[in-house]
């Protein structure tokens, strides 16, 4: 076994084994700090600037630990990106034998039993949706992984992965035909097996923590748990300690039952009947909220006039259903596990009509279904029990955890008390590569013009930047506004800059063709503030209409707010600044992604300069140059 300094030195095996591979001191200390965490089973928390290295700085102890360690990441697409790429690159270097894996949820891998069933039954109404299936059908017979990342003919937003996949409820589990080719089993047994599992975030919360997934093996196997993009875990822990039943679980079991009394049971002319009334049920729930989608609290609910009615006869038909779920159940499997899950959900339903003390019930109206929520309000205590049990190193890390230089914000949403913690910075020249701009004369952000006097004052940047230029928004109308108004300047001045919004393909498509144009604009909202990289002067200005505040109607904030108020406490310095400052450094850290990047960083809002809390907000970004001038801008890029 190497040590550290080794490893991390100029003529060392990583240095030798990648190329372009860079010593940096900030990597190498960090690698220490952790590699000591997990020797001490303690918790440690790490905020790492872009370009420091933190990826490799985690996973070379991680690879020298001799223990079992579960790396989790903020999305998906890290996960395969550590996984296929920069894991095997740091293990082959070192010569580590160790056995890795690669593990997601369950809706990431083909079901082949629920596959054939679909297109059995004739799903499939529209011919590319036919064709979908069939490709799938072709790739769970050549596949290794049944991974549907690797299935490329088939895009990831298709309608019929949700046909080709199983749930927790219609999965079928050891009575399966298919139980032992089954993909998701295949994924654990290796995950098992493996010293170095990858997992994303979602998944370690419903599967380790809630236990809810059969996994509850793997965490008590393991002595090492590191969280990357660690900034995104109170929200997600907020989603999974909650508890939750959607209208879409009623319609879905609806469709079964119905495919299940077609095979099982024909004679019971009752099931599809009482199928077509929950359905019904669960279709008048839906449209007693409205039209529109968007976010209810509960006294919202309550003061529309047909919910609670629509709310209770959607319970009486579950009930009935249930019942009668019941009668039929030992004919097959299939509707054995479909009476389960109506029974599940008639509780869910009374559930949540009985509200739980620390828990805030709230609804969401999607276009087609409708969420009912009960999210606790603070989940430090739980996330405290969970982590306590077997000694374990937990280690925390991403480049936005902290708030000028201090991590008391992060530690008190999860309870980790005052742990071990460290801030290195970026190793960039920020005073030369970058600029931040806050402009002059910008209105008040809630001005009714406020949208086109952002995309007035940038204009001149985005010209003199020749494009490579993303605008940040706060909201979705903002995003829709300003693509708009760019388009017409683009039309009025006859430049020939291609303009890309979010929504208009995947978030890796539209990614792929701004690196490729290198003079784009792309305008987008809360997916591209965080997880993109994008070098060179394909992207050189980044704009960021306004301070990116939670919505102060949302209801588990205003409950959240609502309760610090009763407790005495700031809210909004407590709680609402701290996040909005680590969404600023989120989106401000898409500008410079290497040594030799340059560009500026655009923040329109004039509560940067006009607030005292705005200090809090900037005093927190990297130290770049700044100014309210445009000419400075303007010489900036054309000395680039």
């Amino acid at each position: 076994m190497s040590s550290l300094p080794e490893i991390f030195s100029p003529e060392g095996p990583l240095a030798r084994a990648i190329s372009g591979y860079r010593i940096r001191e900030q990597q190498l200390d960090m690698a220490e700090r952790i590699a000591a965490a997990i020797k001490g089973c303690s918790v440690f928390i790490a905020e790492a600037g872009t370009g420091t290295g933190k990826t490799f700085a985690y996973l070379v102890p991680a690879l020298q630990s001799n223990g079992k360690v579960i790396v989790s990441t903020g999305t998906k697409t890290l996960q395969d990106q550590l996984f296929n790429k920069d894991l095997p690159m740091v293990r082959d270097a070192l010569k580590a034998p160790v056995k890795i894996a690669l593990l997601k949820g369950r809706a990431n891998y083909v079901c082949p039993y629920h596959l054939q069933h679909a297109i059995a039954d004739g799903r499939f109404l529209t011919r590319e949706d036919a064709a979908d299936a069939r490709r799938i059908s072709v790739f769970a017979k050549t596949t290794q992984s049944g991974d549907k990342a690797e299935c490329i003919e088939v895009s990831e937003n298709s309608p019929v992965w949700s046909h080709a996949t199983s749930t927790r409820d219609n999965c079928l589990g050891q009575e399966c035909p298919d139980y032992k080719e089954c993909f998701v089993m295949q994924a654990r047994r290796e995950a098992m097996a493996a010293d170095l599992v990858v997992v994303n975030h979602h998944l370690f919360f419903a599967d380790v923590m809630l236990r809810d997934e059969g996994m509850a093996e793997l965490l008590p196997a393991c002595n090492t748990v590191i969280f990357d993009e660690a900034h995104q875990l109170p929200e997600v822990a907020t989603l999974f300690f909650g508890d939750s039943i959607s209208t879409a679980q009623v319609l879905d079991l609806a469709r079964d039952v119905r495919a299940e009394a077609l095979t099982n049971a024909r004679d019971c002319l009752a099931l599809p009947e009482t199928s077509k009334k929950v359905e019904k049920a669960a279709k008048d729930l839906r449209l007693a909220v409205g039209v529109d989608s968007g976010r209810f609290s509960y006294g919202q609910l309550e003061e529309k006039p047909d919910f609670e009615i629509a709310l209770k006869a959607l319970e009486a038909e579950m009930v009935a259903f249930a019942a009668l779920l019941e009668t039929q159940a030992e004919r097959a499997e299939g509707l054995e596990k479909c009476w389960q899950r109506a029974t599940e959900l008639v509780q869910h339903l009374a559930q949540w009509q009985n509200p739980t003390p620390g828990y805030v019930r709230w609804a969401e109206a999607f276009t087609h279904s409708l969420q009912l929520n009960a999210t606790p309000l603070n989940v430090a205590e739980i996330f405290r029990k969970q982590m306590g049990g077997h000694p374990r190193a937990w280690i925390f890390t991403s480049a936005t955890l902290a708030v000028q230089g201090k991590f008391h914000h992060y530690c008190a949403e999860l309870g980790l008390g005052e742990p071990d913690s460290a801030c290195w910075h970026s190793p960039f020249d920020y005073d030369k590569q970058a600029i931040l701009y806050a402009p002059l004369g910008m209105p008040d952000p809630n001005a009714w013009n406020y949208t086109d006097a952002v995309v007035d004052a940038a204009w001149p940047a985005v010209k003199a930047a020749n494009g490579g230029a993303f605008f940040l928004c706060t909201s979705l109308r903002a995003m829709r506004r300003t693509h708009e108004l760019l388009k017409a300047k683009l039309e009025d001045e006859n430049i020939d800059m291609p303009l890309l919004v979010q929504g208009e393909g995947s978030k890796n498509d539209l990614l792929q063709r701004f690196r490729h144009h290198g003079n784009s604009i792309l305008v987008g909202s809360q997916s591209f503030w965080e997880g993109v990289d994008v070098r060179g002067e394909a992207l050189s200005l980044v704009v960021i209409d306004k301070i990116p505040f939670a919505p102060p109607d949302d209801p588990v904030l205003s409950a959240r707010i609502e309760q610090m108020k009763k407790e005495g406490r700031n809210a909004f310095m407590e709680y609402q600044l701290p996040r909005a400052v680590i969404n600023v450094k989120q989106g401000a850290g898409r500008l410079i992604r290497d040594e030799n990047d340059k560009g500026v960083l655009m923040m329109c809002d004039p509560r940067l300069i006009s607030k005292p809390y705005g200090r809090r907000v900037w005093q927190s970004l990297p130290p770049m140059k700044r100014t309210r001038e445009l000419q400075v801008v303007l010489d900036f890029f054309a000395n680039r």
